[in-house]
């Protein structure tokens, strides 16, 4: 068995190949020295003339009126020679812009596999040859940051110019986002087949499915190979066989069926990180590998080793945006029995990047539920990383139960706040992107006791309402300023949602695409929706399904929320007149309803819970006063009255009468607190129920 290695570096010279230059009509305006060396026509023969006529090769007819259609354009060809030599050429189409904006194209004409019948080849001809390839390899390979892609085109510029199969294999580890040194570990050669190409369809046939793993053994070449850096040039012998014989037995039998000679044996390297294996064979072409063609391969596989370790660093990156997103989302719905709920978030293609959607369920005071669909406007970790800002912030502004048009004002208040700081950080070079900072913002509050929907928009995408009767309706309501415009109001709507309908949030990435703008998208999702009834789930990934492409451009947020309502007996509502004589009735009307819901045990507390917001209601409040028990997943107790001011927990001093009620009602209930109404404010208390109603 032979083995060679080498490391010389090509020398510089002009490439060699037939190049011209057309406008959209397809006429020649500039011919190269080169193409008059190669087809043997000079420029004064050429310019002006349509460029398949000079060319002498068979060009679609599709090409000659509209080279706008074919950017991109390459195909195998033919073409003879002036002095009738026979070529086999690769011919190719790229725009370029003349000095005076028109629109051009270069076509150029590559030898690919040396120039058959052409005189006077020699050495210097076939440095120029290799080099025209490695310069249209650094157009070919790397295109995208897909690891399988860039082995792809690896695999394809070899078969196109001197191979007639080649297999790209990657290190599983490196597939994983591991670094592979320049001495791989002790059992990490497993390999998995990321391409293969033939110059002929199914030959040889696949011993390894694509995405398949396999191994080899290490003291295998492959192994030594990645081991010590080195090419490896074979000519197929028994020795040769045996080896692949040792690490598959399929192997050596498909090299023997097709007549595999000669093969190249190239590490995938790239800043001394190991990275895979190519094979670069011949059984078509009757002439074995030379040292020239290891070099070349060497080149090839330099160029494409750089860009699966640029995609590999990618892809790692990309899934810890990835990761970092899925972290900052919700990790499961909140318990709650307001809302049936059904989620979905989709990051964006690779090309895209991660970009900064949420969504969030957030149960509040009363049994109501609280829904969140936002869009941070931009892409990367930075929009990421500001979508988690806001979320935390909608949460703690939701917590204080806030009306949706004043969480959304104080909302834009503290992304203004942000970009403030994020431009000072950039400012001081802490930052290399300028603070900016803008999102959009739906936030809705559901009531089961009311079954009303209040909600507000900044600048956000109205939601879709499926009525119990399969109705699909966009509710018409005003929309606000994005976020971080600041100085203009945002408005609330109310509506009334009946048991059994379903709310549908979502942020723009689902309706729209690159094909399609905003009303195509509303239409097909008022078509899924408008379908036979089906469970929340199913009708997720239907709409996912039906609107999203393979690789989005945006990331999506997809909300559902199917209403439910509590029942009336869940319910109880008392009037009460400004006079502290009502107090005992208060606690009587409480003690009642307790005992006909069988929740006697908490009769103690809640009285006392009673008594004191009662109370408090008549001495700081005034009228309308209400009081409220509601019987939910907890026993909620609500008193209302007409006064806006909150109050306060505070220490009482040792002789203070008063300034323990709240103390009280903190320490003996699960949770309590306030919020705003448009009549005045609602003090509420909470006491979690055990799983079976009673305590």
């Amino acid at each position: 068995m032979s083995e060679d290695a080498t490391a010389v570096t090509p020398e510089a010279g002009p490439r060699l190949e037939a190049a011209a230059v057309i406008d959209n009509r397809g006429i020649v305006t500039a011919w190269s020295d080169t193409a008059e060396r190669l087809l043997g026509y000079d420029s004064a023969e050429s310019v002006g003339k349509p460029v398949w006529d000079v060319l002498a090769a068979p060009l679609p007819s599709t090409a000659q009126n509209s080279w706008a259609a074919r950017k991109g354009w390459t195909a195998a060809a033919e073409a003879t020679h002036r002095e009738g030599h026979h070529l086999v050429l690769t011919v190719r189409a790229q725009p370029v812009t003349g000095a005076g904006g028109e629109p051009l194209w270069i076509i150029t004409a590559t030898v690919p596999r040396g120039f058959e019948g052409l005189a006077g080849t020699s050495d210097q001809d076939w440095a120029r040859r290799r080099l025209s390839i490695i310069n249209e390899a650094g157009l070919r390979i790397g295109s995208t940051l897909d690891l399988n892609r860039t082995a792809e085109e690896l695999a394809e510029v070899a078969t196109d110019h001197f191979a007639d199969f080649v297999t790209v294999d990657l290190l599983d580890a490196v597939l994983h986002g591991e670094e592979i040194g320049p001495v791989p570990p002790a059992g990490r050669l497993v390999f998995r087949r990321a391409a293969q190409k033939s110059v002929l369809e199914g030959c040889p046939e696949a011993v390894v499915p694509i995405g398949g793993l396999h191994t080899y053994p290490e003291s295998s070449p492959p192994g030594h190979a990645l081991a010590t850096g080195r090419s490896f040039l074979y000519h197929v012998d028994e020795a040769t066989l045996r080896w692949w014989a040792a690490g598959s037995p399929s192997r050596a039998r498909s090299a023997t069926t097709f007549g595999i000679h000669s093969v190249l044996l190239v590490p995938l390297r790239a800043r001394g990180i190991n990275l895979g294996m190519t094979f670069i064979c011949r059984h078509r072409t009757a002439d074995p590998f030379d040292q020239d063609d290891l070099l070349l391969a060497e080149d090839l596989a330099s160029r494409a080793a750089v860009c699966v370790d640029n995609a590999r660093r990618y892809t790692r990156e990309r899934a810890t945006a990835v990761t970092l997103q899925r972290n900052l989302l919700p990790q499961r719905t909140p318990e709650q029995t307001a809302l049936e709920v059904a989620t979905r978030y989709i990051p964006a293609g690779s090309r895209a990047g991660i970009g900064g959607d949420w969504y969030d369920v957030i149960p509040l005071a009363g049994a109501r539920v609280a829904m969140v669909v936002g869009d941070v406007v931009g892409h990367g970790v930075q929009a990421s990383a500001t979508m988690g800002r806001l979320r935390t912030a909608v949460r703690t502004l939701a917590d204080v139960d806030l009306q949706p048009d004043e969480l959304l004002t104080r909302l834009d208040d503290v992304v203004i706040r942000l970009g403030q700081e994020d431009s000072a950080a950039h400012d001081a070079g802490q930052r290399s992107v300028d603070g900016e900072i803008s999102a959009t913002c739906l936030y809705a509050v559901y009531d089961p006791v009311s079954c009303q929907c209040t909600l507000a928009s900044a600048g956000h995408l109205l939601p879709v309402v499926v009525t119990r009767d399969g109705r699909v309706e966009f509710p018409d309501m005003p929309v606000g300023p994005p976020l971080g415009v600041g100085g203009l109001p945002f408005e609330t709507t109310t509506f009334a949602l009946s048991e059994g309908s379903v709310l549908m949030l979502y942020t723009d990435g689902l309706a729209e695409a690159p094909d399609r703008d905003i009303t195509a998208g509303q239409n097909l999702i008022e078509d899924v929706l408008g379908r036979p009834s089906q469970s929340l789930e199913e009708t997720c990934d239907l709409l996912l399904h039906t609107l999203v492409q393979k690789h989005p451009t945006d990331d999506i947020a997809l909300l559902l929320a199917r209403t439910r309502a509590l029942d009336a007996t869940q319910v109880a509502t008392w009037d009460l007149a400004d006079d502290p004589a009502v107090v005992a009735d208060a606690r009587r009307h409480a003690s009642s309803m307790l005992a006909d819901w069988g929740l006697e045990d908490a009769s103690f507390v809640t009285e006392l819970v009673v008594s004191e917001l009662v109370t408090n209601a008549i001495r700081y409040g005034g009228a309308p006063i209400q009081l409220r028990l509601i019987r939910d997943a907890s026993l909620i107790c609500e008193v209302s009255d007409g006064s806006g001011t909150a109050p306060h927990l505070r220490r009482a001093r040792d002789f203070d009468e008063g300034g323990r009620g709240l103390m009280l009602v903190a320490h003996l209930t699960d949770r309590w607190g306030a919020r705003q109404t448009p009549a005045g404010k609602i003090i509420w208390a909470e006491q979690i129920l055990p799983p079976n109603g009673t305590l």
